[in-house]
């Protein structure tokens, strides 16, 4: 049975993922992880199919907001840079 979790990453300062080259303004957003149970393990153990940002819609007239598939990397790098950016203005 595969599962979905969606949690919460509020960054501080604009912030850029990946090849997207626009950076995006500083807010909330909603991340969205897929993950996939491993078989023949005797604990429950999962693995991450695919990572999804909830951002603003970007063009689309009928719609308010769009998911992005990213990297979880190009995102946890981003998270990174943003916490040592506030740990170094704060």
């Amino acid at each position: 049975m595969e599962r979905r979790t969606k949690t919460e990453i509020t960054f501080a300062y604009p912030f850029v993922l990946g090849a997207i080259a626009k950076p995006f303004e500083p807010g909330t957003y909603v991340v969205t992880v897929d993950e996939e149970p491993i078989e023949g393990l005797s604990l429950a153990a999962f693995r991450k199919t695919a990572t999804h940002l909830e951002v603003p819609a970007i063009g689309i007239t009928n719609a308010k907001r769009q998911f992005l598939a990213v990297s979880g990397r190009d995102l946890e790098e981003a998270v990174a840079r943003d916490r040592a950016r506030t740990t170094v203005a704060g």
